[in-house]
């Protein structure tokens, strides 16, 4: 398999896991490919927390398994009061064929020193979960743009768990404290490398009676997913978007005494991008590919709880 073979098998596989635990974008496909359409995915978004560990910090940990599959760094993103950098990257091929994949990362030593040195002592000693084949196997790839059949099937299953949280279940009571100053960081000690949205891409939907955004969100509210009040970006702007609620479920946490304990805590919403055009190097129209920081701001607070 090259490449390419291996990256789609990733995509599929993890989109697959994504509509079991959050059921809105399965509702999404079925209400999409009823009409003849189609779901295609405009970015896949992560979040990371930029401190040492045993998998590389911060944006790397998640950015070096898809460059070593075609991507390429393109976007840089600050937010400020959050304490957040993000980057994106694009598939080099062909960047309207495959996801972008969006990476943020908490700037934790921005925080006040009790809740960094928190999250730092819960993340402390927590494991890569690539192991020493896979990482080899990402490197052959990323040279030779092939690998066997069971190889590659191998890896993918590897990369597939890799996409978890590799560090044992949070105190309570840490997720509790921690989420009064960083909303971003409880989420992250819950779910770790865990796909945070997928988003699907409205130009490529192709539904005849959803010609663009607004009419798709209207359709997705008369059909009882719940959706987000406002949209981001005007009517015509190079980058409009909007999402379901985020869908809640009981995630894991270590309660005082050491016993085994459930939280119910936010997971993900499903995006919707719609993209417009902006003047390319020859001043002919181009699709917009990047990122407005205000909107993606007002998205990051859609898992925002207690």
């Amino acid at each position: 398999m090259n490449s390419a073979d291996v990256l789609d098998q990733l995509l599929k596989a993890l989109w697959a896991q994504y509509k079991k635990r959050v059921p809105y974008a399965a509702q999404y496909q079925n209400m999409v490919e009823q009409r003849g359409g189609k779901v295609q995915n405009d970015h896949i978004a992560y979040r990371t927390i930029n401190t040492q560990m045993g998998q590389p910090a911060g944006i790397e940990a998640i950015a070096r398994i898809f460059t070593a599959l075609g991507y390429v760094k393109k976007g840089r993103y600050e937010f400020t009061d959050k304490k957040l950098t993000a980057w994106h990257y694009e598939f080099a091929a062909d960047p309207e064929k495959n996801p972008k994949i969006f990476i943020s990362q908490l700037e934790v030593d921005k925080l006040s020193p009790q809740t960094a040195m928190i999250i730092k002592e819960s993340l402390k000693g927590a494991p890569d979960l690539l192991s020493g084949e896979e990482l080899e196997l990402l490197n052959q790839l990323r040279k030779d743009k092939t690998l066997d059949e069971s190889r590659s099937s191998s890896l993918v299953a590897g990369l597939v768990k890799f996409f978890s949280r590799p560090w044992a279940p949070p105190l309570r009571s840490i997720v509790e404290d921690v989420n009064k100053e960083s909303q971003y960081a409880a989420w992250t000690l819950l779910h770790g490398n865990a796909v945070n949205h997928f988003t699907a891409y409205i130009n490529h939907q192709n539904v005849a009676e959803w010609p663009d955004l607004e009419a798709t969100v209207n359709a997705l509210k008369k059909a009882g997913l719940p959706m987000k009040d406002e949209f981001e970006g005007e009517t015509g702007s190079k980058l409009r978007q909007s999402s379901t609620q985020a869908f809640d479920e009981e995630c894991d946490v270590r309660e005082k005494d050491g016993s085994k304990g459930r939280l119910k805590w936010s997971y993900a919403y499903y995006e919707l991008a719609e993209r417009g055009t902006i003047p390319g190097p020859d001043g002919k129209p181009i699709k917009f590919h990047g990122f407005l920081g205000e909107q993606a701001t007002n998205l990051f607070e859609m898992t925002k709880r207690g």
